[in-house]
């Protein structure tokens, strides 16, 4: 079992910075993939970035040049910097990881970020 642990969300003007934090515990092993994704009331869930096994990095469209996503390996730890937020940021964010044993994904729990003067 992996445990996924988000921190760092809230409240945050137009063009404010927040950065979230994700702690991976338990039997991680190896990764392939290990990022966050984010859903709005009444929309789908989507990928907001995600960093693979070998660094390689990947962003959605609506966030490449704003957001940067990078890892603490040391920590098990996956960071979101977000700057120059945007009303159509406020979502909930869940950290996602995928493992290679067995390909089994974990979530997180999801952290609010809201955008709104």
């Amino acid at each position: 079992q992996v445990q996924l642990v988000e921190s760092g969300g809230g409240l945050v003007q137009p063009g404010g910075s927040l950065r979230l934090s994700c702690l991976a515990s338990g039997s991680i092993g190896s990764f392939v993939a290990m990022g966050w994704y984010r859903q709005a009331p009444g929309k789908q869930r989507e990928l907001v970035a995600n960093i693979m096994s070998g660094g390689s990095t990947n962003y959605a469209d609506s966030v490449k040049g704003r957001f940067t996503i990078s890892k603490d390996n040391a920590k098990n730890t996956v960071y979101l910097q977000m700057d120059n937020l945007r009303p159509e940021d406020t979502a909930v964010y869940y950290c996602h990881i995928v493992v290679t044993f067995r390909l089994n994904h974990y979530w997180g729990q999801g952290a609010q970020v809201t955008v709104s003067s």
